[in-house]
């Protein structure tokens, strides 16, 4: 058939596309973050503020109001990119009456804390400056006790109290960054799949990658959060040893990606000092342990299945996707319904040119999180490489719906939009990118076809 002006287009963006990701060797960071759209900068309110921990002048760049809006803006799409809260009210019920125990032991017990279990696989947890606190599946599988878990969040809720992002702000500029990703995989055609769309992660810009004094204070002030809050001090120590382990395997790409709490022996040590003589009066309080093993064990049954996700990811990370199947194909075996499992196959089909295989399985996954964001760019990736235009659209209104406010999804719903002949909502989708993302290789690309239509781009 004649290729359409809107085909041409749409193959002269996808070769652009293409040839950036042939250019080179690309680091783990680019496979999953091909392009950076935009850099939208968190509004900066700069001024000194007084310590809500030490009591002395502090300089910070965010409000408490901002901090709590940051949290409302950026926390779901943060939870999304981590597939969402784990599909277990008990879980996530139980986590969250932990975190409201500790919370009346803070320094800012008013911030609007929050907790749940995230279904990613890489052990971590991370919070936002209001208290928005996330913890993986797959750290939660590998504590032991509730004392464990207490210090987990008491060690998140350090950083809210002793207001770390804010003062980050303060000393420089952090932005929230939105992205817009868009990578081609390599297969039999010139115009190669979409291996990930329309991505804002704002949790990594903001809050990775902290001080080892900010660890240290984050530390001591979980510590004592969790022994007045009743729980045994020695629970701090049994966590770092825990990450003190697992800081000794191989990282895999989201760990290194999202590992906003570098582990260190010393750390241990300092918490196994403090608990020997700062807190020795709480060494008989109780652990916890069985409460713990009751209540986590939806999470604990899907061990296997979350050790088979993680090495099936590692080898994802290592352009490695025929054998990363395996990996995955063992995790349904275990849990034929596990969504990150599926949606993971998905991805790993796709990387492999397997689009008929990929498009099942991630209509399994859609179908078994059907509220959960992922599944439908995925969809709509596969689609858009499919040129089912009208099918991808569909996936990213969905998208939109559940989880709207993504830079990088407006875009690409302008583009197949313009795909379908619809340029008037095409024009209205690449205008409100622009808005948002004024800069990028996807806003010159809406900029030009913008001025190529005869319209403004106001």
């Amino acid at each position: 058939p004649q290729m359409t002006k809107a085909d041409s287009h749409e193959l002269a963006f996808l070769d652009a596309l293409g040839q950036r990701a042939s250019q080179g060797r690309i680091t783990r960071r680019d496979a999953l973050w091909f392009y950076a759209a935009s850099v939208t900068a968190v509004p900066v309110l700069q001024g000194c503020a007084t310590s809500p921990v030490t009591g002395q002048s502090i300089l910070v760049g965010l409000s408490e109001q901002q901090e709590a809006a940051i949290d409302r803006q950026q926390a779901p799409h943060q939870f999304s990119a981590d597939l969402g809260p784990v599909q277990s009210a008990e879980v996530n019920r139980y986590v969250a009456d932990v975190s409201r125990r500790l919370q009346g032991a803070t320094h800012r017990p008013q911030m609007p804390y929050s907790a749940r279990v995230v279904n990613a696989n890489y052990v971590n947890a991370y919070t936002f400056p209001g208290g928005a606190m996330g913890i993986t599946r797959g750290i939660m599988v590998q504590m032991q006790d509730e004392a464990e878990l207490a210090g987990l969040l008491g060690h998140e809720m350090g950083h809210v109290n002793a207001r770390h992002a804010a003062q980050r702000q303060g000393q420089a500029l952090v932005a929230t960054v939105a992205l817009a990703t868009i990578a081609v995989a390599a297969s039999d055609s010139r115009w190669a799949p979409l291996v990930e769309i329309g991505a804002t992660i704002g949790a990594s810009a903001l809050l990775a990658s902290y001080s080892r004094e900010n660890e240290r204070e984050a530390d001591a002030l979980g510590q004592g959060y969790m022994v007045k809050a009743g729980y045994p001090a020695d629970g701090m120590v049994r966590l770092h040893e825990l990450l003190v382990r697992e800081s000794g395997r191989e990282p895999g790409l989201l760990e290194a990606m999202f590992s906003s709490h570098p582990m260190s022996r010393e750390r241990r040590d300092s918490a196994q000092e403090a608990a020997q003589l700062q807190f020795a009066t709480s060494r008989n309080a109780p652990a916890g342990r069985e409460r713990y093993m009751d209540n986590t064990a939806p999470l604990r049954a899907l061990i296997p299945t979350i050790q088979a996700c993680q090495k099936g990811e590692l080898l994802m990370s290592r352009k490695k996707p025929d054998q990363a199947e395996s990996h995955f194909r063992q995790a349904l075996a275990h849990a034929p319904a596990d969504y990150p499992s599926l949606l993971r196959m998905s991805q790993s089909l796709r990387a492999q040119g397997k689009r008929r295989d990929a498009l099942e399985f991630a209509r399994q996954a859609r179908s078994a999180y059907p509220t959960e964001a992922q599944a439908m760019k995925h969809l709509a990736s596969l689609h858009m490489a499919a040129r089912a235009h009208d099918q991808a659209l569909a996936e990213l209104n969905a998208f939109n719906r559940v989880l709207p406010g993504d830079p990088g999804i407006g875009f690409l719903r302008g583009v197949n939009q313009e795909a379908l002949g619809q340029r008037d909502a095409a024009t209205q989708s690449f205008r409100a990118f622009l808005k948002q993302v004024p800069q990028g290789t996807q806003a010159q690309y809406a900029q030009g076809r913008l001025k190529a239509w005869g319209v403004s781009a106001n």
